[in-house]
């Protein structure tokens, strides 16, 4: 900002005053804009964005020290210099004048050159102070790009380790990203805040990161189970959680709830602990009908895939293997409501 193209804002009731301060303040090189009461000068602020206000204390309506509080308090125009101007020289005015945010003073009737010195002084510091604010600006910038660059490695580190189960489990394909986005839709329908919806965003598809440790015997398996290998294979809740333990970041941690849990049922049938109800923390019980959802619809060693309209069935009406007391009822309506919205994902995302 050059100080020969600098603006000034003068406000005073008084027309003769107005113009006496925009001559000389003209002859010095400045732009002038007026305002003559403290509503307009608030209005004219804002629009203009003066380099400095020149504020006539008494003033009808509104005074001087009403108006620059107001203009202190918008963060349009808190930063723009007060200079008041006032016949009054009485400390608990002064005080006053401080305390509304004023930044200097100048007594009536006004010694111009005085004037012109303070003018030039207080644009000197605003020069300053607003080459502080664009660094500080750039600084912000620069640490949210940081930041973000940061978080995005985080993420895709988290979405590789995700992707490490399926190394051993080729006929997943799409299916953690799908989990990613059922799972955040269910938590949307839910009123979750944004801090939630966007942590099991990422945390859901560590569910099954626990699979790493069983045995492709056991895992690839085409048929059912013997009652021995479906003991091995519910492990895999348990070796989740002890990769996920111990971590101090709040996504991780949830991870490993829900790695823990998204095989326990609502009636407490499920494993590895049998808890029930709200025993089981929230974000695996939406990650528990989100993984059963899109197990169904998928094709898997021991079964062929089903429609959207026979997995919303066997979810909403039960079969021989699940019942709709397994999941969370509120979660259970929820998906009645917005199980198209989870159909349109696995279609968008099918293998």
């Amino acid at each position: 900002m050059e100080e020969d193209k600098a603006k000034i804002l003068v406000v005073d009731d008084e027309f003769q005053n107005r113009k006496l301060l925009r001559l000389f303040c003209e002859r010095w090189g400045y732009r002038i804009v007026e305002a003559e009461n403290g509503e307009e000068a608030i209005e004219v602020a804002k629009r203009e964005r003066p380099d400095i206000i020149l504020m006539d204390v008494m003033m009808p309506k509104m005074d001087g020290f009403t108006t620059t509080k107001a203009i202190k308090a918008d963060p349009d125009t808190e930063f723009i210099p007060v200079i008041m101007v006032t016949a009054l020289d009485a400390r608990e005015d002064r005080l006053r004048g401080i305390e509304a945010g004023a930044d200097d003073f100048l007594t009536k009737p006004i010694d111009m050159d005085e004037l012109k010195l303070r003018l030039r002084n207080t644009l000197k510091i605003k020069r300053y102070n607003d080459l502080l604010k664009r660094y500080s600006r750039e600084l912000e910038i620069e640490v949210e790009k940081k930041t973000q660059e940061l978080k995005e490695s985080y993420i895709d580190s988290l979405y590789r380790l995700s992707k490490a189960a399926e190394y051993k489990d080729p006929e997943t394909g799409n299916h953690i990203r799908r989990i990613a986005h059922y799972s955040r839709e269910i938590a949307l329908s839910l009123g979750m805040d944004k801090e939630f919806v966007e942590r099991i965003f990422y945390a859901s598809p560590m569910h099954d990161i626990g699979k790493v440790g069983i045995p492709e015997k056991v895992l690839l398996k085409e048929g059912p189970l013997t009652s021995e290998e479906w003991e091995v294979m519910k492990e895999h809740t348990l070796i989740g959680a002890r990769i996920l333990e111990g971590s101090k970041a709040p996504v991780i941690q949830m991870a490993k709830d829900i790695a823990l849990c998204h095989h326990e049922r609502w009636d407490g049938t499920g494993y590895p602990s049998g808890l029930k109800g709200e025993d089981i923390p929230l974000p695996a019980r939406i990650v528990s009908l989100a993984d059963v959802y899109d197990a169904l619809r998928s094709k898997r060693p021991y079964k062929p895939p089903l429609s959207h309209e026979e997995a919303y069935r066997i979810i909403t009406q039960g079969d021989r293997r699940l019942k709709p007391e397994h999941f969370d009822p509120e979660i259970l309506k929820l998906f009645k409501e917005i199980h198209l919205k989870l159909r349109d994902i696995y279609e968008e995302l099918r293998d």
